[in-house]
């Protein structure tokens, strides 16, 4: 393919792509296949010769999108929602086209500098405390990582190795060996499994904390959990409390939380991978109050902020606490400008130090083509949009009184079940994901088994949610009328 017929190609793809969120609505939500359906569908081998463009692209219609489940269709309420605008995808044509691998300053310019001033531009958003950003000469700043659990595992490494720094010179008798074994991580018993994934990689132990009767974690069972290990000659050192749980959007007591950690020396990490874009909107920001608290904190722009995946903004106070764990510069990855009195204010511009992988993608692309194209008041109301449609759905629950509402609506989703058994409410939740008119998933509260409708798509309105209730609704009638629902 020429640039001639590149021209010609992209146009048709950008027609497809808008054609395809434009009509997505009137595609199945999820899709009518087994296990194993795309195998039969092309050749064993890849082809010895070319294929002309036109062979490929029937295809995507012929054997991919039978396959596809749409996120973005405002029938999809499952998980988190997944971002996505016509800006962020523009700039992530943009991103590929350019193809360059940002790992430091040298390798692109652009790419790093960008990304620095983004991060501080979305930390100003959220009102970060001055010390997250990096400015002129700040000790913090940010970083795009791939996912809010790369997030988490660079934060729990970065907090070992600082704490077997820490106690090695307090106690210089101990190997790091020993400290490993005494090692401790804490987490609320509703975070996401990616916490105890990080504890796995980071080979230390991880203990659950429990949350209270809102399925939030509060000071005292932090302080609780923290004495007995002391006691037993572990050596706790990495908490990470979550803004907006997976299962019910519960926000651990950071107020309560982060004395505790920066008294224990505890290196706090907040994750609100999908709450954190709601921080823009004031009314929302109390939620992030006790921030100043943490060494590290994460969000997902590409959950709720229209740009699509993948750019997952971090934070951390002291970023010499992230390189300071990772440095490693063989000579080839060095550059001249480094040593420069004058480079910028002696920022480490190698992100790879920032991250597990090398190399890097020009995310911040994304970031600057959405916040410029829609602004703060058009993401503002974006975020607004959702959290009216939630609480229209909520209402729809609560006056019919065979449902319950499980957990507070705080943002975009709403826990909600049929009242009675949990077979009750798993046959109402196979009913609905059978019937693939809307798309949901489950989540257990303590023993409880509950039904997450998530607002997701970003052309969502309340007529979808309507018409999301009413299938519901008639669902559990029919199920009734079997004999399901008692």
């Amino acid at each position: 393919m020429d640039a001639a017929e590149f021209r010609k190609r992209g146009k048709e793809m950008v027609d497809y792509i808008a054609d395809y969120l434009e009509k997505i609505e009137k595609r199945q939500v999820f899709p009518d296949v087994e296990p194993g359906y795309l195998r039969p569908l092309i050749p064993d081998c890849a082809p010895q010769d070319p294929e002309s463009f036109e062979d490929v692209f029937k295809d995507i219609e012929k054997i991919i999108m039978p396959g596809v489940t749409h996120w973005h269709s405002p029938y999809f309420f499952a998980y988190f929602p997944a971002a996505s605008s016509f800006p962020a995808l523009l700039a992530d044509m943009l991103c590929g086209g350019i193809g360059c691998v940002g790992f430091s300053w040298a390798a692109s310019p652009a790419c790093t500098e960008l990304e620095t001033v983004m991060l501080d531009w979305l930390g100003k958003m959220i009102n970060l405390p001055e010390e997250f950003l990096a400015g002129k000469d700040g000790q913090g700043g940010g970083v795009i990582q791939g996912s809010a659990s790369e997030a988490t595992l660079i934060s729990l490494l970065a907090a070992r190795t600082k704490t077997i720094r820490r106690v090695q010179l307090e106690k210089p008798e101990l190997t790091e060996a020993d400290i490993m074994g005494r090692l401790v991580a804490y987490a609320s018993d509703q975070a996401h499994s990616s916490v105890e994934r990080a504890a796995l990689i980071g080979g230390v132990k991880i203990k659950n904390v429990s949350s209270d009767d809102t399925f939030s974690v509060c000071g005292s069972a932090l302080k609780k959990v923290l004495d007995e290990d002391k006691a037993s000659g572990l050596i706790p050192f990495f908490f990470c409390a979550t803004l907006g749980t997976t299962p019910c959007c519960s926000f651990d007591k950071l107020l309560e939380l982060g004395p505790i950690c920066n008294k224990e020396n505890i290196w706090m990490h907040i994750d609100a991978a999908y709450a954190g874009s709601a921080f823009i909107c004031p009314e929302f920001r109390h939620l992030l109050n006790g921030v100043e608290f943490a060494d590290s904190f994460n969000f997902n722009p590409h959950k709720w902020l229209l740009v699509n995946f993948d750019c997952s903004a971090m934070w951390v106070k002291k970023r010499s606490d992230l390189t300071g764990a990772f440095k490693l510069e063989p000579l080839y990855l060095q550059h001249h400008h480094q040593e420069s009195g004058n480079f910028i204010n002696k920022l480490d511009y190698y992100y790879f130090h920032w991250q597990i992988p090398l190399g890097r993608r020009f995310r911040s692309l994304k970031l600057w083509f959405v916040l410029r194209m829609y602004g703060v008041t058009g993401l503002q109301e974006h975020i607004r949009k959702h959290v009216r449609l939630s609480h229209q759905f909520e209402h729809l629950v609560l006056q019919d009184e065979r449902f319950e509402i499980c957990a507070e609506v705080v943002l975009g989703l709403v826990c909600f079940r049929l009242k009675g058994s949990n077979e009750l409410n798993k046959a109402l939740l196979k009913s609905i994901n059978e019937a693939k008119k809307i798309h949901l998933v489950p989540c257990h509260l303590r023993e409880t088994f509950v039904l997450r409708f998530a607002i997701c798509s970003r052309t969502v309105e309340s007529t979808h949610i309507k018409f999301a209730w009413q299938h519901i609704s008639q669902l559990a009638t029919k199920e009734s009328k079997l004999g399901v629902v008692q």
